[in-house]
């Protein structure tokens, strides 16, 4: 979806805002892959981290919106995508704290 708008913008807009836009795009998935590979305690950083990013596209995109660079419906539409991005990697750290929030409380009690 994001191509298909980067290709349609004009030039100045192009290399300007979609040029960092597509940057976070790529830093988030290179975070992904990673928080992946990364130990726990590692982990839950890196995932803050994708947040932040995530916020950042947020505002790029609605920036986009604002100032009709992308119409309404493409606004929607990717706007909602990110929110899903946004939740699963929100779930992946709460997920991620209860584990080693429990492990810290079998430890202690060992």
């Amino acid at each position: 979806k994001w191509i298909e708008i980067f290709r349609n913008m004009e030039r100045i807009s192009r290399f300007n805002i979609g040029a960092r836009i597509d940057a976070l795009f790529l830093e988030i998935l290179e975070l992904i892959r990673k928080a992946i590979y990364t130990p726990i305690n590692k982990k839950i950083i890196i995932l803050e981290t994708i947040s932040d990013k995530i916020d950042s596209l947020r505002f790029f995109f609605q920036l986009l919106w604002e100032v009709r660079l992308i119409a309404n419906k493409q606004y929607i539409t990717i706007g909602a995508d990110i929110e899903n991005i946004g939740k699963i990697i929100g779930g992946w750290k709460k997920g991620l704290i209860s584990k080693t929030s429990a492990l810290r409380a079998e430890e202690r009690k060992q």
